[in-house]
């Protein structure tokens, strides 16, 4: 069955940038899909911007700024991973513009609550890397054990240190639960520690989401695009 096309914003992942979804763009094409995918500010090859004051709040209005100026409506959202707090926050202030909201193994907040809020076992660790490095910013954490070496030098080359203050940051929703579509991808390849379980719980056990899993590590983008590329596409059709 032919889907109708479709645009994807991206809202990417923490060190990362829309650089790390370079395999999509193919395969979104192939799909009569467009994939847009920025970069926020301090990261990728908006690196030389970084300093302290880079927030949630900042990544928020990078992709707001997207859909303004490039006048994107019926916008399929996705969030991946730390991607999960902007695109929460985006949908909230966009919402006539954003038609379905599709989280990759992502953080989904509530009103109110930071990413250390929803990952407090990595808080101690992530604040003493930031002190002992410049101070405001985290060096990235080890990609999946199953990506391949030749993926790994290239994502070793380009990630870069995070803004702590992006996981600081408590999101404020102005109109409470987005209330478009929402469906959750969950990778099942899952590390030890399973920061998304607790998403993927809410997901399956809560009203207006759709659950669907994916056998894949935490980067699937890298890791398995075709794959991912297909339940995308099921998602949307």
């Amino acid at each position: 069955m032919a889907t109708r096309a479709k645009t994807f914003l991206l809202c990417h992942g923490a060190w990362s940038g829309g650089w790390a979804w370079k395999k999509m763009h193919p395969l979104m094409a192939q799909a009569g899909h467009r994939l847009v995918a920025p970069t926020y500010t301090g990261l990728g090859e908006r690196a030389h911007l970084a300093s302290p004051a880079i927030d949630l709040e900042t990544h928020i209005q990078d992709i707001l700024n997207v859909i303004a100026f490039e006048d994107l409506s019926d916008i399929v959202l996705l969030g991946h991973s730390y991607g999960g707090m902007v695109a929460t926050g985006v949908a909230d202030r966009a919402r006539e513009r954003v038609m379905q909201l599709i989280y990759l193994d992502a953080f989904v907040p509530r009103d109110g609550q930071s990413l250390f809020d929803l990952n407090e076992g990595g808080r101690e660790q992530m604040r003493t890397a930031a002190s002992s490095g410049d101070g405001y910013r985290m060096p990235p954490n080890p990609p999946p054990p199953d990506t391949p070496q030749a993926d790994l030098d290239w994502l070793s080359a380009r990630r870069v240190p995070m803004p702590i203050k992006c996981f600081e940051t408590r999101l404020r929703l102005e109109h409470g639960e987005p209330a478009m579509p929402r469906s959750y991808i969950y990778c099942t390849r899952v590390p030890p520690g399973d920061v998304f379980g607790q998403f993927a719980k809410r997901a399956k056990s809560e009203h207006g989401w759709r659950y669907v899993e994916l056998d894949a590590s935490h980067a699937p983008n890298v890791t398995a695009p075709e794959a991912l590329m297909g339940l995308l596409n099921e998602i949307v059709a």
